[in-house]
Order: C-alpha cells, then sequence, then structure tokens
C-alpha cells in the first residue's frame, strides 16, 4: 500500500512536464514513448491537458490495462500503450468528469477548469486482446474524401474508445496500379479499371471496377499521402493497422498477356462485371503476390494482419479447390510478412470451412459481422475452433436510422466469452459507415474493457450503462436526460435478433410507391421497436436543463431523435394515403399527401439545424480533395452517386442498389426526395381526376440528374436545434402537459 501511494505521488510531481515516469522494480526506461497520448490530448483538451500525467505501464505478458487516480487539477493515467492510456482518458471524463467525446458531439465546453479528482481509483483490464474497428466500406460510405484533420480525430476517437486494431484500405489502388505495371499493364489501362475514390472499397471486395473511373495520377498520390500519414499515427498509438492482402484479384485480359494462367471469371454482382481471379495454385500467383506486398512495403511498410475475403458474395470458384486456394493465398501472405494473420469477415456463407481448414486456424481472425443477427449461433462449430471477434455492422450504407441490438450485446457477449472452449477474442466494430450513432459505438466497445462474471449471467446493467452515459453525454446528470435515455434503451437499443442488425430506413427517402417498405432493397420492411414509446424520447430531451443544451452532443442527439421520431411517422401515413387513393377519395388523399409534404419540409429544416446532417459538409471534403473543376465534378458526382443512385441505371434499378446508401441530409432531402415523393403525389391526383392510370416515371433519370448537378450546397446550419424539435413534437402532437 505504502509503495503503491509513493507511485502515484511520483506521478503528481511530474503532471505537466510530459516526463515518462518509471517505478521501482520496473523497467529503468518506459515501455513507450508517451508522446502521441500526449499530442493527442493537446488537440482533444488544449485547455486541460496540462493537468494529465501520462504512466507508460509494461504490458508484458498479460492483457491491456489503464488506471486513473489523482487529486483535483493533478490527473494520472497510466496505461500499456498511448491509446490505452487515451481509453483511460475518456473513462475517467466520462466516470468523473461527467462529459463525454462522442462520435459524433462533444460535451467538452462543460469540463471545468480545474479537472475533479476520481472518486476512487478507475482500473480496468481488456477483456480480449482483439479490438477491431471499420467496415471494408466505411471508406466509401462514411467519406471517402476525408482530409488529414478529419482522419486525424477519427483516430483520435478509435483510440479513446479502445480499438487497436483498424482496417485501413486507403491508397491500396496505387499498390495495385504499380503492381499489375510490372505485368504487362499501362497506366492508362490500370487507372480505367480502378473505380474512383468513394467505390473502390467494392472493387477490393471483387465485386466491380471502372466505375466513374480514371482518377488522376495526383489522386493517387494525394491517397498515398494521406494513409502514410493515417498508418504512422496508429503505429505512433500502438495500434495495428490491418492492410488489403493480395487473394488474386486480377485487371481484364490477365490470360491475353500472360497465356496459360488459371484466370475465373467472377461473373456479376448487382449490376457490375467482376474483376477476374488468378487461381492461387497457377505459379503466376506467388509472383505477383510477393509484388504486390513488395510494393505495397514500401509505400506504407509491414504489419501483422491482412485482410482478404474469397470468393465474397457469390464468387466463383470454377475449377479451383477452394482448399488449395486458401493454402496459396496464406503461403503467399507468410512468405512476404512471416507470422501475420489473415483477418476474414463473417458474413453470409464466408469463411468457408475448407478455407478454414485448410491453413493453420491460429493464424486468422475471423471478425463476425453476424454475432448480433441470428439465434442459434455456435461460432466454435460453425469455424471448426478458429479465432474470432465478436462484431456488429448496425447500420448499412450509412443510414442516418438511430439504434442497435444492443440488448443482445449485453447477453450475448459474455455468454459467448466464458462458455467452454470459447474462442472469441475480440470485439469488432463493423458499420458499413462509421460516425453515424454515438451511443452505440460508445456501448459496444465499452464490451472489451469489463469483465464479466464467471456464469456469464449477466454484464453491465443495461439500465446502469445507459444512465452513465446520459450523465456524461451532456455534460451532468439531468433526470430528463436519464428518462429520453432509458426509453431509446427501451426501444431503438433494445431490438432482437431477428434476422437484422439495424433499424428500418425511413421512407422518405424511399423510391415512391403506395406501399414501399423500405428505401434500401436489403432494409428492414417494418419499424422493429414501439414507435409510440419511442416518440417519448424527444419529449424528455426538449426538458433537459437549459445549462447543458449548448453542446455539440445535446444539438445532435436532440436532432436526430426529433429526425428519427419524424420518420417513424411516415409509416403511419403511408397505409393512408394508399387507402385514401383506393377509395378515390381526392380531399382525403391531397391532405394527406400535404401531410406528408409538410413533414418532409420541416424534416429538412430540422436537419440543417445541426452539421452532422448537412448535404453541404458531406460534398465539400470532395470539392476540397480536387485539383481543377474538372476533378472537383468527378468528384462530387462520386459521392453524390453513391447516397441515391450509386452506379449506372443496371445496378440501380435491376441490382437494386439506387438509395442503399439513402440518408436524411439537409439539401437531400429538399432537393431529391421531397421532389420525388411530390411528383409521385402529383401523379395520384390526376390519376383521380382523369380515370387513368398513374404516369409511370423514370426514377433513375430523375436520380441520375441530381447526381450529375454541380449545385453547391450549405456547409453552415442555419437554425435553432431545440427550437426545430419542439416545433416537430408540435406538428406530430406529442408532449401535451
Amino acid at each position: 500500500m505504502k509503495r503503491a501511494l509513493q507511485r502515484w505521488l511520483v506521478c503528481l510531481l511530474l503532471v505537466g512536464t510530459g516526463m515518462p515516469v518509471a517505478f521501482a522494480g520496473e523497467p529503468a526506461k518506459p515501455a513507450f514513448d508517451i508522446a502521441p497520448a500526449r499530442a493527442a490530448l493537446l488537440r482533444l483538451l488544449p485547455k486541460q491537458q496540462a493537468q494529465f500525467a501520462l504512466v507508460a505501464l509494461d504490458r508484458g505478458q498479460g492483457a491491456d490495462r489503464f488506471e486513473v487516480r489523482g487529486t483535483p487539477g493533478h490527473i494520472v493515467v497510466a496505461g500499456t500503450s498511448p491509446a490505452v492510456i487515451l481509453t483511460g482518458v475518456e473513462t475517467y471524463l466520462q466516470q468523473a468528469a461527467h462529459v463525454d467525446i462522442g462520435w459524433p458531439g462533444d460535451s467538452l465546453a462543460r469540463l471545468p477548469a480545474t479537472l475533479p479528482a476520481p472518486a476512487s481509483p478507475i482500473e480496468h483490464r481488456a477483456v480480449v486482446p482483439d479490438r477491431y474497428a471499420l467496415n471494408d466500406t466505411d471508406d466509401g460510405y462514411s467519406n471517402a474524401y476525408l482530409a488529414w484533420p478529419a482522419w486525424e480525430h477519427k483516430i483520435d476517437l478509435l483510440a479513446l474508445h479502445g480499438i487497436d486494431e483498424v482496417f485501413m484500405p486507403i491508397g491500396t489502388e496505387e499498390v495495385y496500379r504499380r503492381t499489375f505495371q510490372d505485368f504487362g499493364y499501362s497506366d492508362a489501362a490500370m487507372r480505367a479499371w480502378i473505380p474512383a475514390t468513394a467505390h473502390q472499397p467494392w472493387w477490393l471486395l471483387q465485386n466491380m471496377s471502372g466505375f466513374d473511373a480514371p482518377l488522376s495520377p495526383q489522386q493517387y498520390a494525394r491517397r498515398v499521402a494521406l494513409a502514410q500519414k493515417i498508418v504512422a499515427r496508429l503505429r505512433e498509438l500502438g495500434i495495428t493497422p490491418v492492410f488489403p492482402g493480395w487473394f488474386g484479384t486480377v485487371p481484364p485480359d490477365f490470360v491475353a498477356k500472360h497465356p496459360g494462367a488459371n484466370v475465373v471469371p467472377q461473373g456479376r454482382w448487382v449490376g457490375f462485371t467482376r474483376p477476374d481471379w488468378l487461381d492461387p495454385r497457377d505459379p503466376l500467383y506467388a509472383k505477383v503476390a510477393a509484388d504486390f506486398y513488395r510494393q505495397q512495403r514500401a509505400l506504407f511498410g509491414d504489419s501483422s494482419m491482412y485482410k482478404m475475403d474469397l470468393l465474397h458474395e457469390g464468387g466463383r470458384a470454377g475449377n479451383v479447390p477452394v482448399a488449395d486456394a486458401a493454402r496459396g493465398v496464406m503461403a503467399a501472405l507468410q512468405a512476404a510478412h512471416p507470422g501475420a494473420r489473415w483477418v476474414m469477415l463473417g458474413w453470409q456463407h464466408n469463411p468457408l470451412p475448407a478455407v478454414i481448414d485448410a491453413v493453420d486456424r491460429q493464424r486468422l481472425l475471423i471478425v463476425d459481422g453476424l454475432s448480433d443477427r441470428y439465434d442459434g449461433l455456435d461460432r466454435e462449430k460453425d469455424w471448426h475452433g478458429a479465432p474470432y471477434a465478436f462484431g456488429s455492422i448496425p447500420n448499412f450504407g450509412g443510414h442516418t436510422t438511430l439504434g442497435a441490438n444492443a440488448d443482445v450485446w449485453f447477453r450475448r457477449f459474455a455468454a459467448w466469452q466464458s462458455k467452454p472452449g470459447s474462442k472469441l477474442r475480440g470485439i469488432a466494430w463493423m458499420p458499413e459507415a462509421s460516425g453515424i450513432d454515438p451511443a452505440a459505438f460508445a456501448l459496444f466497445t465499452a464490451l472489451a474493457w469489463s469483465h464479466p462474471p464467471s456464469d456469464g449471467s449477466e454484464w453491465y446493467e443495461e439500465s446502469s450503462w445507459f444512465k452513465m452515459y446520459a450523465d456524461s453525454r451532456y455534460g451532468g446528470a439531468d433526470a430528463h436526460a436519464e428518462a429520453a435515455w432509458r426509453i431509446l434503451a427501451e426501444t431503438a437499443y433494445a431490438m432482437p435478433s431477428d434476422g437484422d442488425s439495424e433499424p428500418q430506413d425511413s421512407l422518405f427517402e424511399a423510391r415512391p410507391s403506395q406501399d414501399v417498405s423500405t428505401a434500401a432493397s436489403w432494409s428492414p420492411r417494418a419499424m422493429r421497436y414501439d414507435a409510440g414509446h419511442f416518440a417519448q424520447a424527444i419529449c424528455e430531451l426538449l426538458q433537459v436543463a437549459p445549462a447543458l443544451r449548448d453542446t455539440s452532443a445535446y444539438h445532435h442527439d436532440v436532432v436526430d431523435v426529433a429526425r428519427q421520431t419524424l420518420a417513424n411517422r411516415a409509416r403511419v401515413l403511408l397505409p393512408q394515403i394508399e387507402a385514401a387513393y383506393a377509395a378515390k377519395d381526392a380531399a382525403r388523399l391531397h391532405a394527406l399527401d400535404t401531410e406528408w409534404l409538410g413533414d418532409m419540409a420541416l424534416l429538412d429544416r430540422l436537419l440543417a439545424s445541426d452539421p452532422d446532417f448537412l448535404l453541404g459538409n458531406w460534398l465539400a471534403p470532395a470539392r476540397a480533395e480536387a485539383g481543377n473543376e474538372a476533378e472537383a465534378a468527378q468528384f462530387v458526382y462520386d459521392q453524390r452517386a453513391i447516397i441515391t443512385v450509386w452506379g449506372e441505371r443496371e445496378g440501380a434499378d435491376m441490382g437494386g442498389l439506387h438509395d442503399y446508401a439513402n440518408r436524411e441530409l439537409s439539401g437531400l432531402v429538399s432537393g431529391l426526395y421531397e421532389p420525388r415523393w411530390r411528383r409521385f403525389f402529383a401523379s395520384l391526383e390526376q390519376s383521380l381526376a382523369t380515370g387513368k392510370p398513374p404516369e409511370k416515371i423514370d426514377w433513375y433519370a430523375m436520380e441520375h440528374a441530381w447526381a450529375v448537378s454541380h449545385e453547391e450546397e450549405p456547409a453552415t446550419p442555419q437554425g435553432d436545434p431545440w427550437q426545430l424539435a419542439t416545433e416537430v413534437t408540435q406538428r406530430l402532437g406529442l408532449c401535451k402537459p
């Protein structure tokens, strides 16, 4: 006890100096440089960072851990890596200072000048070693044109929430470009094959190619420079970059350039021609793989983790035995990076048992995208004892829908981890677009830092977690904030494992029809929680104390919950519209159409009040990245297309990709969604007036015209979020005394 006290007194003497600390009986030199953690605090907490003393702990053979102690104005945070130290800082902010750094939104404006001491020491140990983040699609759906400052903040947020492995595909297009120039392809041919930036994730997944190509050599150079900064920062913080590996994707006409090569055509993927696949048994495969990894190493250095998914979403094995292919892929990886792990996505039928059985299972990590989606899963049996991470994909395409199967997370993670013979060794946070739902992100990543009881019967008390979150989210305890988050916990965050892992999307974003039930083709087709109970959350949020309302976290949440409440209303109105048309009640139809369009007009004004919901902020990075007007038009079209038509007509209409990445953004609602519904309602009303069938509307033509438009959108919020959210409740008849 005396020794421990002496240790922390030494720390307190060094507060603000930035000096590393070593204790008696421990290594004379710190286990790592704390400077990257200090630099992060300078970015995040410039006024208070000097009140933190940061201490490097030697992890040894144990799990990552952090400890927080201190007195007012003198807070000591010790951890086993710079990122883990930051996780300790975030935990301190939530539990002791009662403020939050969310993704998005924070309450740092409520942080006092003198930091409060924790009531008692805070100590946490990682329950699992693998804490993985980001989906293959994240770069496309989150915003593929983010500049370094935005990526820097994104990395800080991942570190604050305990992540230690991050998928990092940026710049891989240059690896491919260099590699295949060594195998007979011109620079022009490679750039014609590789899609525009926002669509590159699906090219890397071997789903499609060429869309909105070619990119300029300058864009390749920009992406490489950005990737090098990202990779350097991840390594400084002690976070492992997870790179794409090479599993055989080749450009067109590979056989023509290399006669005798065994190349398997991959057919079609929702309207696109898939890239071909080089048989990993072919002697040429090892040569191309070696060159790919050499080029990747030259640009970005080495890693210990490489992600590859053979035969993703309907890929064809052709005449290639899958087990032999897996052995070839693993052999090439190990030749380039001895001891590296092959990361695979658990999704649909992937990974195939033949792949798992063909290689050393201990060199695998399966990041499960379905952990919370279905009942009756047995991952030890399904994956033949391969290590895996408990994962979730709580939104698809970046939908602005609120909620997740969080109740399943609470119960299932502990049960799976504590079961006899468990191979669970991680968590995997894999929304198709990150930065959408701050509560879901905070809750899921917290799974990795608390010890479940030995019987696995319970983990955190769910109600306790949401109370803690409410008390820190807006910068202080408030009964109405707690009540709002209790309601959200009982509704949007209590969805079951019934085959879906995201909430229903908004019908405002759907291609109009009288019986449409979803905007994106594969979204849930009905409400997944009690909309009436959910609506009471906005009533509570609006009563949060005025002192807590002036934070970006509150502004984001009050808009988000009001937005969701208004969107849920559309599922009540649409059946009434259908019934009015069927009854040929023109007056009733017009009244309901007017009500629907009025809701959409209010929705757009509500969204315009917060920067997180502005179309202008989705498009601005693309414009800023461009080197000239022609490039700006290309990049903006890339951004506009992926959230509307996605690709060409075949993929949008026949493949079902239209509105896959629908989202409620001011400017998108008023610019495309509302005009679509207005035109549809006019066709219904005209039909009743003339007795003729409604007009057949070419929705793709309308959407494509919007996607290719060059109109600039506001990037500065307008209006008061609280007042506009209040207007929503008044319009819907909510919150009556």
